[in-house]
C-alpha cells in the first residue's frame, strides 16, 4: 500500500469525481487498517524531493488532520491516538518533517512547519519532544535562506499551537531572539524578515518577561516600528498587525512609544496600501478597546491620581487623531454598500471614530461637528455621506445632553436627505445614522424625546416610504425602525406607534415579499423589525396582533408545500422557514401575556400546533431551533391543555434532545422540556423517564457540547418542581451527576474570564437544580430521602463562597438553596446548617448586599432557617 501512496495521493485530487472518491475509499481504509504505516508513509511522501508537489502537499494536509480537528471531543481522541502511537514510529515521522524544512519545494516547507506545530502542540505539554526548540534553532544559523526561513515559520505556528507554559523562559527568549534578529532591517532575505515578522506576531503572548524588562523591551518596539518602514508591503502589514497585537496585549507598556506610534500609523493611513493603512488604523481601534474595558471596569468614578491603570492615549492623541480618522471617511469605495463583507479605509475609520466616541464622550463632538457642517450640503456624494457617516459614528459615547440639541437641529434635514437625496450611499448611510439615533437617544428613560408629536408622523413615512428604495436603504430602515419601536417598549396603555401599526405590519409584510428580499439581508431585517413592533405594541393593537396570527400561518404553510426545489430554493425556503418560526414565537409571546388576548390566540393552537410539526418534520437545524422556541412559547401559553399535544410532539422533544452535532438545538429543547414541565405540572409524569434518561445520556456523553450542560442540570430542578416526590425514582441517578458536576465547578484557581463564567453557569445550573428538587419534596412524607445528600450540599455552599467568584446570579440562586434545605428538611437540617462552616457569614453577607434580589433571597433564606432551628 506504501508505494501506491502517491497515486492515491494524486487521484484524491482529481477533476472525475468518481476517481476522487475511490482515492478519498482508499486512503481512509489504509488509514483505519493500519495507522502507524499510514501516518509514516506520509511523512515519508512529504520529504521525498522526488515526489510531485501536489502529492506531498496533500500528505501533509492529511498528516495535519490526523492530529488536530475543530471539535473538542475529536481533538482529545487525535491527541490521545497521537500519544498512544510506538515511540520509533513517532520519531520516524519526526525526523522526516524536520528533514522536509530544507525542501526545496516551498509548499512542502510550510505544509512541514503546520505539521511539526501540531505535533509540538500535542508532545510538549506532556515533556516529550525536549530536544525540539533546540534543533529548530541550530537551523536559524548558517543555513541556505529557505531553510530559515522555514525554521522561523515552524517557531511561528509553534508558538501560536503551544501554551507559554509548556516552554521555558530559557527557550523561549532564544526563540524571540531569533525571531527578532530574522526581521532585523540587515537581514539580506525578504521571505526570512516576512516569516520573523509573522512569527513575532504568534510569539507576543510568550513575551511577558521580555516586555517588562525595558532593555528588550526598547529592543523589540524598534525592530518592529522599524518594519513598519520596510519597502515590503506584506513585512509592513505583519509589522503593524505585531503593532495591534502589542498594543492591546502589553497596553500598560506603551507611553515611551505612543508619540512615535502615532506618527508613523498617521503616515501609514495617509499614504501607504490599503492592507498597511487597515492595520494602522486597527492599532488606534485596539487602545479605544483597552480603554474602553478599563474605564468600565473601574465605572468612571475615580479621581485623577487613583490608581486606574488608564493612560489616557487617546484623550491626549484626540486633536490630531479625529482629523486623520475624518480624512479616511473620504475614501469610499463605489460599491460597498451592496457588499456584505466589505471592509475598506472609510469603513474602518469610522468604526474607529465610533470607538474614539465611546473612550473620550462628549470630548469628541466640537472636533466632528466642523467637518459634518462643512461636508453635509456638497455637491460630491462622497462629502455627504463622509458627514453623515461621521455623525453616526459618533450618537454613542457622548451624553445625551451634548448630542440632542445637535440631534433635533439635523433630523428634519436627514429626513429629507433619505427621500430626495440622488445618491444611494447616502440614503444608505443617513437610514443607518437614524437608526443610531433612536437606538441611543430615544427611549423612555431620557428626559427630552427626540420624537414629538410633531415629526412622529413624518418620521413613519419617510421611512415605510424608504422601505421602496434600494434593498441595502430598505434594510436600514428597517433597523431605523426596530430601535424606533424598541424605544416604546415600555411606555404603558398608550403608544405613539399605534395610529401607524397596520400600515407599519403591511410595509414590512410587503417588504419580505420584494423580489429582492434575498439582497443585503432585507427579509431578515424585516422580519426581525416586525418581531419588535408587535413586543412593543401595547392593548390598543392586540386585535391586529391576533390577525397577524392567521397571516404568518398562511406563509408557513405556503413554505410547506413547494414542491420540486432546487438546493438553492431549497436554502431560501429554509431561511424563511425560521424567520416565520421566530415570529410566531414573538407573537405567541406577546399575546399569551394577557388574558383577553391569550383566549384568542387559543382558538388557533391546535393549527399552530400542526403547522410546527410538519416543519420538525423537515430535518433542518436552524429551523428546529425557531420551531422549538415557539413550542416552548405556546406551552407556557396553553398550560396544562398542552398535554393533547404532547403524544404527537413527543418524538420531536426526544430528537432533539438527541441532536448532540447541532448543540444549540439541543439547548433549546433542553429548556422547552422546562417550559412543557411547568404547563403540564405533573400531567409530564408519562413522559419523564424518557426525557431523564436523555438528559442522563447527554450529561454523560464527551460529544456534547459543554454549554449545553448547566440548562440540563436546571432542568432536573424544573422537573422535580413539575411531579414532586415521583422525582424519587432519578434521584439514584441524579444526584451523583450533580455532586460530581459541584465537585468540579467547586474550584477554579487561576482559570480565565470565559472559564469562569463557563463555571458560574453550571453552578447555576446545579444550584437550580437543588432548588427544584428541594421544593418538589416539600411537605410529602418522602423529604427524608433527601437528608443524606444535605452534607455534600452545604459543603458545596461553603466552598463556592470560600471561592469568591460567583456571580450575582449565583449568589441569589445560592443562597436560596440554602433556604429551600432549611424550609423542606425541617428540624433534620438544623444542625447541618449549625455545623456548616460558611451559612452564616454567606448569609449576612448576602443580607446586606446592595442587590434587592439576593437580600430578599436571603431575607427568606433566614427565616427559613430560623424556623428549622426553632421546632
Amino acid at each position: 500500500m506504501a508505494m501506491e501512496v502517491t497515486q492515491i495521493l494524486l487521484s484524491a485530487q482529481s477533476v472525475d469525481s468518481t476517481v476522487r472518491k475511490h482515492a478519498e475509499e482508499n486512503l481512509k481504509q489504509f488509514q483505519e487498517q493500519n495507522l502507524p504505516v499510514f501516518l509514516l508513509s506520509l511523512s515519508v511522501e512529504l520529504a521525498n524531493e522526488e515526489k510531485p508537489a501536489d502529492s506531498r502537499k496533500l500528505a501533509g494536509l492529511v498528516l495535519k488532520n490526523a492530529l488536530d480537528a475543530k471539535e473538542q471531543h475529536r481533538k482529545y481522541e487525535l491527541v490521545q491516538r497521537w500519544l498512544s502511537l510506538d515511540v520509533s514510529v513517532k520519531g520516524q515521522i519526526k525526523a522526516c518533517l524536520l528533514q522536509t524544512l530544507s525542501s526545496t519545494a516551498s509548499d512542502a516547507r510550510s505544509t512541514a512547519s503546520q505539521v511539526i506545530a501540531k505535533v509540538a502542540g500535542i508532545e510538549l505539554p506532556q515533556k516529550q519532544w525536549p530536544e525540539l526548540v533546540g534543533s529548530l534553532l541550530s537551523n536559524v544559523h548558517q543555513v541556505p535562506p529557505h531553510v530559515k526561513q522555514a525554521t522561523i515559520e515552524t517557531l511561528g505556528y509553534l508558538c501560536e499551537e503551544v501554551a507559554p507554559e509548556a516552554i521555558d523562559q530559557d527557550q523561549v527568549n532564544k526563540i524571540l531572539t531569533a525571531v527578532v534578529q530574522g526581521m532585523n532591517a540587515n537581514e539580506a532575505n525578504i521571505e526570512v524578515r516576512l516569516a520573523s515578522t509573522r512569527a513575532l506576531y504568534n510569539a507576543i503572548g510568550f513575551a511577558q518577561a521580555n516586555f517588562s524588562n525595558d532593555m528588550e523591551r526598547d529592543y523589540i518596539m524598534r525592530v518592529v516600528c522599524e518594519a513598519t518602514l520596510s519597502p515590503e508591503v506584506k513585512i509592513r502589514q505583519a509589522a503593524y498587525e505585531c503593532l495591534v497585537s502589542i498594543g492591546s496585549t502589553y497596553y500598560e507598556k506603551l507611553a515611551p512609544y505612543i508619540q512615535d506610534i502615532f506618527n508613523i500609523t498617521s503616515k501609514a493611513v495617509r499614504d501607504d496600501e490599503e492592507p498597511v493603512a487597515l492595520q494602522a488604523i486597527e492599532f488606534w481601534s485596539s487602545i479605544c478597546d483597552e480603554e474602553i474595558d478599563i474605564l468600565d471596569d473601574y465605572g468612571g468614578d475615580f479621581t485623577a491620581d487613583s490608581d486606574v491603570p488608564c493612560y489616557y492615549f487617546i484623550k491626549q492623541a484626540l486633536s490630531a487623531l479625529v482629523p486623520l480618522l475624518l480624512e479616511t471617511l473620504l475614501k469610499q469605495e463605489e460599491d460597498q454598500d451592496q457588499d456584505e463583507g466589505a471592509w475598506n479605509l472609510a469603513m474602518a475609520g469610522g468604526t474607529c471614530l465610533g470607538l474614539v466616541a465611546r473612550t473620550v464622550g462628549d470630548d469628541i463632538v466640537p472636533l466632528v461637528m466642523p467637518f459634518i457642517e462643512e461636508n453635509i450640503t456638497k455637491g460630491d456624494w462622497r462629502q455627504r455621506e463622509a458627514a453623515t457617516y461621521a455623525f453616526g459614528s459618533i450618537l454613542e459615547g457622548p451624553s445625551p445632553d451634548k448630542l440632542i440639541p445637535i440631534v433635533n437641529v439635523a433630523l428634519g434635514f436627514m429626513l429629507t436627505a433619505l427621500t430626495k437625496d440622488p445618491s444611494s450611499h447616502v440614503k444608505d448611510t443617513t437610514a443607518w445614522t437614524l437608526g443610531r439615533i433612536f437606538e441611543f437617544l430615544h427611549g423612555s428613560t431620557l428626559a427630552t424625546p427626540i420624537i414629538t408629536p410633531a415629526n412622529c408622523q413624518q418620521i413613519i413615512t419617510v421611512l415605510l416610504q424608504s422601505m421602496k428604495d434600494a434593498p441595502n436603504v430598505a434594510e436600514k430602515a428597517c433597523g431605523a425602525l426596530y430601535f424606533l419601536a424598541q424605544g416604546y417598549e415600555d411606555v404603558g396603555p398608550t403608544s405613539p406607534l399605534t395610529p401607524y401599526f397596520q400600515e407599519i405590519v403591511q410595509s414590512l409584510l410587503n417588504a419580505t415579499h420584494r423580489e429582492d428580499a434575498g439582497e443585503s439581508r432585507l427579509r431578515t431585517a424585516a422580519y426581525e423589525t416586525l418581531n419588535e413592533v408587535v413586543r412593543s405594541s401595547t392593548e390598543e393593537t392586540a386585535r391586529l396582533v391576533v390577525e397577524l396570527v392567521q397571516v404568518i400561518m398562511t406563509e408557513l404553510h405556503k413554505t410547506l408545500e413547494a414542491q420540486k426545489l432546487s438546493s438553492d430554493e431549497r436554502e431560501k425556503q429554509t431561511e424563511l422557514q425560521g424567520l416565520l418560526c421566530g415570529c410566531l414565537q414573538v407573537i405567541i409571546q406577546k399575546l399569551g401575556a394577557s388574558d383577553p388576548t391569550k383566549y384568542a390566540l387559543l382558538q388557533y393552537s391546535d393549527q399552530i400546533i400542526n403547522l410546527l410539526l410538519r416543519v420538525f418534520a423537515c430535518r433542518n437545524a436552524t429551523v428546529h431551533e425557531e420551531a422549538m422556541l415557539s413550542i416552548g412559547a405556546l406551552a407556557y401559553a396553553t398550560g396544562p391543555n398542552f398535554a393533547k399535544y404532547m403524544p404527537d410532539f413527543y418524538k420531536y422533544l426526544e430528537m432533539g434532545l438527541q441532536n448532540f452535532e447541532e448543540y444549540q438545538v439541543c439547548a433549546v429543547t433542553v429548556g422547552v422540556v422546562g417550559d412543557i414541565c411547568r404547563a403540564l405540572e405533573d400531567k409530564v409524569l408519562a413522559y419523564c423517564d424518557g426525557i431523564m434518561t436523555q438528559l442522563l445520556k447527554d450529561l454523560s456523553s464527551n460529544q456534547l457540547h459543554r454549554s449545553v450542560k448547566p440548562p440540563i442540570f436546571s432542568c432536573f430542578g424544573d422537573i422535580a418542581l413539575a411531579i414532586g416526590e415521583n422525582f424519587e425514582k432519578y434521584l439514584m441517578y441524579a444526584m451523583p451527576m450533580l455532586q460530581s458536576a459541584a465537585e468540579l465547578s467547586a474550584h477554579t484557581s487561576s482559570a480565565d474570564d470565559e472559564m469562569i463564567e463557563y463555571t458560574n453557569s453550571l453552578r447555576n445550573g446545579i444550584l437550580e437544580a437543588y432548588s427544584g428538587i428541594f421544593q418538589g419534596f416539600k411537605n410529602s412524607p418522602k423529604t427524608q430521602l433527601l437528608i443524606p445528600y444535605a452534607p455534600h450540599i452545604l459543603q458545596f455552599l461553603d466552598s463556592i463562597y470560600i471561592e469568591k467568584d460567583m456571580d450575582d446570579i449565583v449568589t441569589k440562586t445560592a443562597i436560596g438553596v440554602l433556604g429551600d434545605l432549611a424550609d423542606t428538611l425541617g428540624s433534620n437540617a438544623a444542625s447541618l446548617i449549625q455545623a456548616s462552616v460558611s451559612s452564616k457569614d454567606f448569609l449576612n453577607e448576602c443580607l446586606s448586599s446592595d442587590d434587592h434580589l439576593i437580600k430578599e433571597a436571603a431575607e427568606w433564606a433566614r427565616l427559613a432557617i430560623s424556623r428549622a432551628i426553632s421546632v
